[in-house]
């Protein structure tokens, strides 16, 4: 199982994709044509969201399928070179993954091999469930079951801060009440900026800023690029 799960599509100041682009050039070394997932999309639409993503990369060299536009969404998965699943809201893209049909086969491809590549809401989906997103559930999904494709949950976006004047919970105190609640999940604070490769077995982080880990029971760790991050696997 090859996955590129990435934090976020753009860094502050910077073009739509531009960070992680060679990244995943480089991830999908061979691949002619990957098969596009826009449904995270909502205000975007999806034929808007076809083209940004087709635009950087038709730059390393890589043709863009939309799975809007196939008649049979469930036969171009299993015909897919690779799959790339974008970010936005969490919640519409799983729903609608699920009414087609989606789950199951997009597991079974990506089990099998197929490279995967997601950014923010497209990360969230390789997780068990979808309940370490930051979006609000503007619709209902069928369950918060996602892929499961890696045994522990991520939250993207990751922040520390807990701005002057906000009352509210900390990201942290968010994500120790997802442990409290599901002690046996691990949760990883993917920072902006950063991505986690899964390749021939094993989890890399790559970026400058590191992976904030969150376990029930235990004290917050901080991981850099080069740890060993064999214990997300567990």
């Amino acid at each position: 199982m090859r996955l590129l799960l990435i934090s976020n599509s753009t860094n502050a100041g910077e073009a739509y994709l531009e960070y992680p682009k060679y990244e995943i050039q480089k991830f999908l070394a061979n691949v002619k044509e990957v098969l596009f997932i826009p449904y995270a999309g909502v205000t975007l639409t999806w034929d808007d969201y076809q083209a940004r993503v087709e635009s950087r990369f038709a730059e390393i060299g890589i043709q863009v399928k939309s799975i809007h536009h196939c008649a049979n969404p469930v036969q171009a998965v299993y015909d897919a070179q690779a799959i790339v699943v974008g970010g936005g809201n969490t919640f519409n893209l799983l729903k609608t993954m699920q009414d087609n049909g989606l789950i199951a086969p997009i597991r079974a491809k990506v089990s099998g091999g197929t490279p995967y590549v997601g950014w923010s809401a497209g990360s969230n989906m390789a997780c068990p469930t979808l309940c370490t997103t930051n979006d609000m559930p503007i619709v209902e999904p069928q369950s918060f079951k996602a892929l499961g494709l890696i045994p522990f949950q991520i939250n993207p976006h990751y922040l520390d801060a807990h701005p002057d004047g906000h009352a509210g919970e900390t990201r942290e105190q968010r994500i120790n009440e997802f442990t409290q609640a599901n002690k046996g999940t691990k949760v990883a604070g993917l920072r902006e900026g950063c991505m986690l490769l899964y390749d021939n077995g094993k989890l890399s982080l790559i970026g400058s800023r590191q992976l904030r880990l969150f376990e029930y029971g235990k004290e917050p760790l901080e991981l850099n690029a080069g740890d060993d991050l064999s214990v997300l696997m567990q």
